[in-house]
């Protein structure tokens, strides 16, 4: 045990450690990234990605865009356009609102980010390394923002060492775009990832893997995230009370699988993992479903904002309800 005074940390430090709680993996930065793009009303959103996103990721959105003079300021951390009083917490609608993830992504990257609103005859960019700013100006670029990432974790080589092979990097990857996907029916998105010898913009071949999801075709998005079978064998519900909605598709008792990895739950349109929701539904086929065999469904929780608070983890992946048990009838019942 040592005597070691107390000390403020380093802006550096301590932007790793804001690194550590937001960017877990490379799939992580797409996440935020994506929920950006959301958030800023895009309708057509672009991936690409090398070496499992370590090498290179690259995210372009048709959005509203960002000022130029709030590029700088959009790096830093706790800074958001989402919320403005601590009130604004309790009543969330947006995906995003801790003002971290750019900041985050910044700290551990060679980062650019460009712009460009309605009506503005140019663009801006502003280039960082490792949160430094390196350079910034006016750039010819479409409405919208586009983000690239190059060389992950450059400047925190041991964070490297606990990523995985490039192909579940990429595994990854695509299931965050097939998770969001599935809650912007009318939003089109594509995902390329390339080989780490290769440009993340080429299109060569079987070395790069595509996934093209047309906006407003529910029927063949469905298809497409999950499967043609999931589409034949499953019921569309929708059920309300005066506090809650839930509809989505739930898969018959026979579409069933060994795992649970197509079991995809939104709260407000954030995709969630809960344990009270999952018991709640493993409690809705337990009669119907045979022993160690998990149902599929795409499901949508909405209610007010107040009633649930998503504020409880960087990620943003666990909500906390204000009556759970209340909930959890609601879901089984439906």
């Amino acid at each position: 045990m040592t005597d070691a005074r107390v000390q403020r940390l380093s802006a550096f430090v301590a932007d790793q450690i804001a690194a550590g709680e937001v960017v877990e993996r490379p799939s992580s930065i797409v996440k935020e990234l994506v929920e950006n793009s959301l958030d800023a009303h895009a309708t057509n959103i672009e991936v690409r990605s090398a070496a499992g996103g370590v090498e290179s990721l690259w995210v372009r959105d048709n959005g509203i865009g960002i000022h130029k003079d709030d590029l700088a300021l959009a790096v830093e951390r706790h800074a958001t356009s989402k919320i403005v009083q601590a009130r604004d917490l309790l009543g969330i609608y947006s995906l995003g609102f801790r003002g971290e993830a750019l900041a985050s992504v910044a700290s551990v990257s060679r980062f650019k980010i460009s712009s460009a609103q309605p009506r503005v005859d140019a663009g801006w960019y502003l280039e960082t390394h490792g949160g430094e700013a390196i350079g910034n100006g006016p750039i010819a670029h479409n409405q919208g923002t586009s983000v690239e990432v190059w060389d992950l974790f450059f400047n925190t080589p041991a964070r490297r060492k606990f990523l995985k092979s490039e192909r579940v990097e990429n595994q990854q990857i695509d299931l965050v775009m097939r998770r969001l996907s599935l809650a912007h029916m009318e939003v089109g998105f594509s995902l390329v990832q390339s080989r780490g010898d290769q440009p993340a913009k080429s299109a060569a071949g079987k070395e790069s893997q595509r996934l093209n999801l047309a906006a407003g075709d529910p029927e063949g998005r469905l298809a497409q995230v999950l499967s043609p079978g999931f589409v034949e064998q499953s019921l569309f519900i929708d059920e309300s009370t005066q506090d809650y909605r839930l509809f989505g598709w739930v898969g018959l008792p026979q579409h069933n699988r060994r795992y649970m990895d197509q079991q995809f739950f939104y709260v407000n349109g954030r995709s969630i993992r809960d344990k009270l929701v999952g018991h709640a539904i493993r409690q809705a086929y337990s009669d119907v479903m045979f022993h160690g065999r998990h149902s599929v469904y795409v499901l949508f929780l909405e209610l007010a904002p107040d009633f649930v608070d998503v504020n409880v983890h960087p990620t943003k992946h666990e909500v906390r309800f204000r009556d759970a048990r209340k909930v959890h009838d609601f879901i089984f019942g439906s």
